[in-house]
Order: C-alpha cells, then sequence, then structure tokens
C-alpha cells in the first residue's frame, strides 16, 4: 500500500489492485488544483473542500456515506459520526471509512469533530493505519486526536487537516499534536509505502509532505 497527502483530508491510497482517494477538494474559483484518478472515491461530507469529485476522473465508484462497500477486492467500511461535538448541530454529519485493503486495515476520519464512541471503536475493530485530524477549530484538535490513538492503538499515526503549504492556515499547526503523543522530532516523507509485514510493533506517527 502506498499513502500520499495531497492537501487538506484528501488522500490517494494505492493497493495491489485499486487506488482510492479521499476527500478531493476544489479551490475558492471553483476549479481544483488536483488531476487525479482513481476507482474508488470516499467523501466524509458534503463540503467543496472534501467533495470535488470532478477532480478525479475515472472512478468506478463513488462513496458518500454510511454502510458496506466492496470493490477491487477493497471492503470499505462506512460509520456515521458527526462534524462538531455537539451531535452535528452546528457543522452536521460526518462519515469516517474503514478501508480494509492488501491485508491492512486503515481508518480515515474525514472531518471528525468528537471523540468516538465506545460503541464505535468496537465496530471498528483493529486499525494498523489512523488517518486523523488534528488542527482543531473545524475538527478534533492535538488532544481529543492523541487520546482517539489511545484507544484504538494503531500501528501508524497519519496527522492530517493542519497548515501545510499555504492550506488550512487557520487551524492548529501538526507540532501541537505531535508533543502530545510525545513525538519530539520527525521527518516529513513524500510518501509512505507500507505491507501488512512490515507494519511496526509500536505505534509511529508519520508525517507526509504534500
Amino acid at each position: 500500500m502506498e499513502i500520499t497527502w495531497l492537501g487538506h483530508s484528501c488522500f490517494r491510497i494505492r493497493g495491489n489492485k485499486t487506488t482510492i482517494v479521499t476527500d478531493p477538494y476544489s479551490s475558492e474559483g471553483g476549479e481544483t488544483s488536483l488531476k487525479l484518478t482513481a476507482d474508488v472515491v470516499t467523501v466524509s461530507h458534503q463540503d467543496a473542500g472534501h467533495s470535488y469529485v470532478q477532480g478525479v476522473t475515472g472512478p468506478s465508484k463513488l462513496i458518500t456515506g454510511p454502510g458496506e462497500y466492496e470493490i477491487g477486492g477493497v471492503l470499505i467500511l462506512g460509520i456515521a459520526t458527526y462534524h462538531d461535538n455537539v451531535g452535528g448541530a452546528e457543522r452536521g454529519k460526518n462519515t469516517i471509512y474503514l478501508m480494509k485493503m492488501d491485508e491492512i486495515s486503515l481508518l480515515h476520519c474525514g472531518d471528525l469533530g468528537h471523540m468516538l464512541s465506545a460503541a464505535t471503536i468496537e465496530e471498528i475493530g483493529g486499525v494498523d493505519v489512523l488517518i486523523v485530524p488534528v488542527g482543531n477549530k473545524t475538527t478534533i484538535g492535538a488532544a481529543t486526536a492523541a487520546e482517539l490513538v489511545r484507544r484504538l492503538e494503531p500501528k501508524v499515526v497519519i496527522p492530517m487537516h493542519y497548515p501545510a503549504k499555504n492550506m488550512d492556515t487557520d487551524l492548529e499547526p501538526a507540532d501541537k499534536f505531535l508533543k502530545e503523543v510525545g513525538v519530539k522530532e520527525i521527518t516529513p516523507q513524500p510518501k509512505l509505502s507500507i505491507t501488512k509485514s512490515k507494519l511496526p510493533l509500536t505505534t509511529q506517527v508519520v508525517i507526509l509532505n504534500i
């Protein structure tokens, strides 16, 4: 599996047979700077910064909400959550996606706005790779994201939705999350290539460049 961060909550996840793009976004002018192709597109919520599916060509499956899906040998479970911590009263709903690809379990949290319930954590089960927002304000922040890491106990954590390359400049930096999880120094990398056999034994945080 190869994971590339494209900004905001958008990732390209390439497996042996299937490519998934999560939360494609548009610019303020209504045109996307991304030129992507994928087999599957997932959308966590209907906001232009997360649902610009016109920026992706070739998808045979568009997933925009909760449910169970299977395509190209990939199992995807969409689980209903909220974009805030008041039951969606402020920002509405959000869908998190548990993807099982190439024997790896990956959870993309979209714009999750609250701590997951014990029931949801039990439903998710084991997580190898957790992609989690950390920027606060419109999602969970550093402290809640760190607590989610402790509860899910993933092998790899990839923070997202924080200021990077002049994007999301009004959000809190990733450094605050790194401090919460006890990581002092980390070297960003352009992508993460990983297999089931090469997953770390203990939780490792990976910072990706855009």
